[in-house]
């Protein structure tokens, strides 16, 4: 492995796999509703039933894995240690568990209750997890932009958790904005930092260390990989005071700014391109082309979005928030992460077993291939993009969304079955182990 990589620092793996294993559930729930609701399902972006699916996969699915990989990455690959990473996980996960639960209670059946109950979750279990993430970055003395931007990437989380509870207090209590603050405008900066802020700059700063040492590509360009998060943060913090804080802010700038948050996603997702074509290794495993696949996405999504910037008869249209949705959360953000769940899993049960290497083993432990088989994981890879594929025709024409809900279901499931796979070699493994080595001690006690 990567020389840079602090092993010894790993948490129990107990940690990250809490998340991992609880994420693909909130996937297959997001793809049932779907299927559910029917054509219903995709009536606009307001409708309670996109708004539950939306955070069943950015809360449920997305948030925890991204949470579970930080705590495995930063002590890791950025040398920070996360205090008491066991009582962490411990509390941030049933806490984030509960608050996606309540949230989505609250938009499918109305329950107001549901937003009151969901703030305070989201303050505890994000708050705890910010802090000890934060500190750790804070604090450690490794260098590097993968550090710094991780960094922006917690902060825009921060960002990402007011906005969420300043909206949910509003519709849990139906207070009033004091500030005089537009709620659309409101609810368009929470999306754009979940999204941007949080999600994409967290997927910029992991990928500078995991694109060139998994997928064996040159490393990404060094005045690019300061510049181009630096400058999406920049362009997004002044985009948001812009939209909720200035009245009467020209649209022009707005789409101007706007404009050049989407140009520099798009360049990152070019660069990554061009960087997988220059890979030293011509063998692509399935986090490749989930990363590939999502990449692809990307431009596909910058390009949407110019398309209705300069088409606003179009760009207006009710289903064209639903067709960058799908792009962003289904073919983006749900490709990556479901790409590394297939690359952290198989090695952190290698790493955890090739500790008990100090036993006198009869079996040595399973290598990371045949934690997974590759055909699975292929075929899992297969029925997600095509269940993307589904969910942006039934935009186009919504009778297609049972299908397209069941399909991306039946994904989630295969994942969660696959990684369940994984985890029983590992059980398995080590209570074989153990056995071993209570015989070994008898034996050497023996008389």
């Amino acid at each position: 492995m990567h020389a840079n990589l602090s092993l010894e620092q790993a948490p129990p793996i107990s940690v990250p796999f809490r998340f991992f294993l609880t994420a693909p559930l909130f996937g297959v729930a997001a793809g049932l509703l779907l299927a559910w609701q029917g054509s219903a399902g995709f009536a606009s972006r307001w409708s309670p039933e996109v708004l539950a699916l939306t955070h069943l996969l950015s809360v449920g699915f997305l948030l925890q894995v991204m949470c579970g990989a930080l705590l495995q990455f930063v002590p890791v690959a950025a040398g920070g240690n996360v205090w008491h990473s066991r009582l962490v996980a411990g509390v941030v996960h049933p806490l984030i568990l509960l608050a996606a639960l309540a949230l989505v209670a609250a938009f499918v059946w109305n329950w107001r209750i549901m937003f009151q109950v969901a703030a305070p979750l989201f303050i505890g279990g994000l708050g705890s997890f910010i802090i000890a993430v934060g500190v750790a970055l804070l604090r450690t003395p490794a260098q590097g932009m993968s550090i710094q931007v991780l960094r922006l990437a917690l902060f825009g989380l921060a960002v990402t958790l007011t906005l969420g509870v300043l909206l949910t207090t509003v519709l849990g209590w139906h207070a009033e904005l004091q500030t005089g603050w537009s709620l659309l405008n409101l609810v368009n900066a929470h999306v754009a930092w979940g999204l941007g802020g949080w999600a994409l700059l967290l997927v910029i700063g992991v990928s500078y260390l995991v694109v060139p040492m998994f997928q064996l590509t040159p490393a990404y360009p060094i005045r690019l990989s300061r510049l181009l998060p630096l400058g999406l943060f920049v362009v997004l913090g002044v985009w948001s005071i812009l939209l909720i804080a200035v009245e009467g802010t020209p649209r022009l700038w707005l789409n101007g700014l706007a404009l050049a948050g989407m140009l520099l996603a798009a360049l990152y997702a070019g660069v990554t391109l061009r960087l997988q074509v220059q890979r030293r290794r011509r063998v692509t495993d399935t986090t490749f082309s989930f990363w590939r696949g999502a990449m692809l996405a990307l431009l596909a999504l910058a390009i949407s979005w110019l398309v209705f910037l300069l088409l606003p008869e179009l760009g207006e249209h009710p289903r064209a928030a639903l067709w960058l949705g799908v792009l962003a959360l289904g073919g983006v953000f749900v490709s990556v992460a479901q790409g590394m769940l297939y690359k952290i899993v198989p090695f952190l049960i290698w790493l955890h077993l090739q500790r008990l290497g100090n036993l006198k083993l009869k079996v040595l432990p399973p290598n990371i291939k045949q934690m997974i088989p590759e055909k699975a994981m292929r075929g899992q890879l297969k029925l997600h993009f095509t269940g993307v594929g589904l969910m942006l025709a039934a935009v186009l024409w919504p009778p297609l969304s049972s299908v397209a809900g069941l399909v991306f279901a039946a994904s989630f499931a295969w994942q969660e079955w696959n990684l369940i796979g994984a985890v029983r070699i590992y059980v398995d493994f080590k209570k074989r182990t153990l056995k071993d080595q209570i015989r070994a001690d008898a034996a050497h006690h023996a008389p």
